[in-house]
């Protein structure tokens, strides 16, 4: 059976390193759990290294200031990697052309203007109407707000028929605000995967997020054993997927995007219920806790 935990500090000395997601686990988009951020301290405190690991479309610049917006002290890690970073990547080096459209919100507009210092410069990129397009650059929805995946469809279908490679530079599906669930690029991009297009992801569960945060945590503390990383996370198709792909233990945060199967109680989750998802998603976990504190 799953080792329910109640704290991080159970397993955390066993560990030098966290990979750890941001949405659902230290914050939920409108707040910092303030339980989470005093675990990741804690950690930090016993000598261990905090990379936060987030699909975030945006690149690591933006996501430090949304983080300093909700709350999350600089001193609860060392690091940011985001699938923005990841994806910019691909994107200077040319995966989608460099005539590109952009389906997403103005908010997301720093993928194109912003990067983090240790990615490459590479071929100017510019963005363009679809119908003069090389590639798209898929963010998120239009309005994540009212908008549904199905909104998209003649878009999707014109690009299909253009033969356009789509670069998702958030592969969740969806994430919940507050108490209101959206969805993200990942839902466009399954979408246009669908009806035949093709999608190219560069965030949890695909390698090239994880290359990246093995090259930052490298860099802030030498080359650490994958035996010594923790991922942490509520998501059981990018979070928990991606740790098991990668070789590494994984703490699964129940109190997430899934809260409702493990039973009424989110904070109390049950084993038995918790057991069977893992079973149904043919995953193992190191340990399950309903909430990161």
């Amino acid at each position: 059976m799953t080792r329910i935990l109640q704290s991080l500090a159970e397993i955390g000395p066993a560990y030098d390193a966290l990979f750890c997601d941001l949405w659902g686990c230290l914050h939920n988009g409108q707040a910092a759990f303030p339980e989470a951020v005093a675990a990741l301290q804690a950690f930090r405190s016993g000598g261990g290294k905090v990379v936060l690991l987030t699909n975030a479309p945006r690149p690591k610049p933006s996501v430090l200031r949304q983080l300093d917006r909700l709350g999350v002290p600089r001193d609860a890690y060392d690091e940011v990697v985001t699938s923005g970073d990841a994806a910019q990547y691909a994107l200077v080096t040319g995966a989608v052309g460099q005539k590109v459209y952009h389906l997403g919100p103005a908010k997301d507009d720093g993928f194109f203007t912003e990067m983090a210092e240790d990615l490459p410069t590479g071929a100017p990129i510019s963005r363009v109407p679809l119908e003069e397009a090389e590639g798209i650059v898929c963010t998120g929805l239009f309005d994540d707000l009212t908008e549904t995946p199905e909104d998209y469809r003649a878009t999707l279908l014109y690009a299909k028929a253009k033969g356009l490679k789509l670069l998702c530079a958030n592969p969740d599906i969806v994430v919940d605000l507050g108490d209101k669930r959206i969805f993200c690029a990942g839902a466009i991009a399954r979408a246009y995967d669908k009806m035949g297009g093709e999608s190219l992801y560069f965030g949890k569960p695909w390698p090239p997020i994880y290359d990246l945060a093995r090259r930052r945590l490298a860099a802030l503390a030498g080359e650490v054993a994958d035996r010594r990383i923790l991922a942490i996370g509520d998501g059981i198709a990018t979070d928990i997927k991606g740790a098991v792909g990668e070789g590494l233990d994984a703490l699964f945060v129940t109190g997430g995007l899934a809260a409702e199967e493990f039973g009424p109680d989110p904070a109390r989750p049950d084993p038995a219920l918790v057991d069977a998802y893992l079973e149904r998603h043919q995953m193992t976990v190191t340990a399950a806790i309903a909430r990161l504190r």
